[in-house]
């Protein structure tokens, strides 16, 4: 099972994520960070599903290409009353994200391949882990 504990992301990822939950506590928007660092096994199999197993796509990121791999991302949702919400966009997923990239993050509700709205990272994390 993936990590949700910030504690697990790399430096200086960390310090941007918490000051980037701190920042949304401070403002009075509630959310959860449902995965932070994910093992090269979790990450294949979840590259599978849609493709060799069932489900819908949900990365294109094969084990070793996703910043998660690494601590170098995180994934959340805003909650409303205690419960996820998941529909994006809306004003708490832009407001969280607004926040997130005030820190720094890169989210990738801004890619233009794919959206991916639960999903931050350092940017060019890449340079980290050559």
């Amino acid at each position: 099972m993936p990590s949700r504990s910030l504690a697990d992301l790399r430096a200086p990822f960390r310090a941007r994520a918490e000051a980037w939950a701190q920042a949304c506590e401070q403002s009075g928007l509630d959310i959860l960070i449902y995965c932070t660092l994910r093992s090269l096994d979790e990450q294949q199999a979840l590259y599978a599903q849609g493709r060799t197993a069932p489900g819908r796509i949900v990365t294109y990121a094969r084990a070793g290409s996703s910043a998660h791999n690494f601590g170098l991302a995180l994934d959340f949702v805003p909650l409303v009353g205690g419960k996820a919400e998941w529909r994006a966009p809306s004003p708490r997923w832009e407001q969280a994200i607004q926040i997130a990239e005030a820190f720094g993050m890169e989210s990738a509700s801004k890619w233009q391949r794919f959206k991916e709205w639960p999903h931050l990272q350092e940017p060019n994390w890449r340079s980290f882990v050559q």
